[in-house]
């Protein structure tokens, strides 16, 4: 995939992500396309292990099931982020 196609995907699969999951998410657009990114991988791996049973690191595509995924990863990578950035009071 090119770097525009990961641009485009990380713009959108983060900022998806940062609308439906609740409460604030701090960033800008460039916190916004990393999140969408990792959440690329993140998604691409799960449907890899749950389709093939193999642990490959892979990222999803720039099609609409591939955002689907890079949607649903972005939603774990933030909720895995506030589990472990919380402070203990």
């Amino acid at each position: 995939m090119s770097l525009i196609a990961w641009v485009v995907l990380g713009i959108l699969a983060g900022a998806i992500a940062k609308a439906i999951y609740p409460g604030y998410q701090g960033g800008g657009i460039l916190a916004t396309i990393v999140l969408g990114i990792v959440g690329a991988f993140i998604g691409g791996t799960l449907v890899n292990v749950i389709q093939t049973g193999t642990l490959t690191i892979t990222s999803a595509t720039l099609t609409l099931p591939g955002l689907f995924v890079a949607v649903l990863g972005a939603m774990i990578a933030i909720f895995l982020y506030y589990q472990f950035s919380r402070r203990a009071y």
